[in-house]
């Protein structure tokens, strides 16, 4: 497995902004954003983003909690405050922080992706509609029809925005997102003007956990989907 470094860098407003990023040991095919879940930049997204450098992609993931409880990782009962407490502004700002240190690697725009679990899949739609990158996927975001703070949008008023190509990967045993909320994220990246695919597994739950079968699928339409459209 590709190996993890994390270090500290300076945003615009002043604020640190810790980025974990992992570099491919072989020719770089291109450049994700990665976003992480509730509980902030977990053992399991590091392990994303040594995976996905691995597969060649400079992968780089900052820790979206820096300005909220300064602390890579909260735990689970504490997630939902921490989630509260997010804003487009601030998100969006991490993302583009991640997105510059890509560009100062000679990473070009169109060989750009972004993708996130949980809530960092919600984040990776939002940088999807109003940032200038070349695809994305969302696996398991919530948010779909309630925004998931005052300062974060609906996914499915933000949905139509999208400006790249989209995929969208959901369980229909996730007990946090309805299928019918799904359903309504589908129709609404449907409008975009983007290619757009929301796959829905039935055995799967929030975390893919309960179906390895779908979760091994996930990975590789993931991976597919960067193959695709970051050329």
């Amino acid at each position: 497995m590709t190996e993890t470094r994390t270090e500290t860098f300076q945003l615009d407003d002043g604020r640190a902004l810790r980025l974990t990023f992992a570099e491919p040991e072989q020719v770089v095919r291109g450049g994700l954003v990665v976003l992480h879940e509730a509980r902030g930049m977990t053992d399991t997204a590091r392990i994303l983003v040594s995976a996905l450098a691995a597969e060649g992609w400079l992968a780089v993931a900052p820790h979206l909690y820096h300005g909220v409880s300064g602390v890579d990782e909260v735990e689970h009962h504490d997630a939902a405050d921490h989630v509260s407490k997010l804003s487009a502004e601030s998100v969006l700002a991490d993302a583009d922080l991640a997105i510059r240190w890509l560009a100062a690697r000679d990473v070009r725009s169109d060989l750009m992706g972004v993708i996130g679990f949980d809530i960092g899949g919600s984040v990776a739609l939002a940088v999807a509609a109003w940032r200038s990158v070349g695809a994305a996927v969302t696996v398991a975001g919530p948010g779909i029809v309630h925004p998931l703070s005052d300062g974060l949008p609906s996914l499915v008023d933000i949905a139509p925005e999208l400006r790249c190509p989209w995929l969208g990967l959901y369980g229909d045993r996730d007990e946090a997102i309805g299928v019918d909320e799904v359903e309504k994220l589908r129709d609404a990246a449907a409008t975009s003007g983007v290619a757009t695919t929301l796959q829905r597994f039935a055995d799967a739950d929030h975390r893919f956990d309960t179906d390895p079968e779908a979760a091994s699928e996930a990975w590789q339409r993931a991976l597919n989907w960067f193959d695709a459209h970051l050329r």
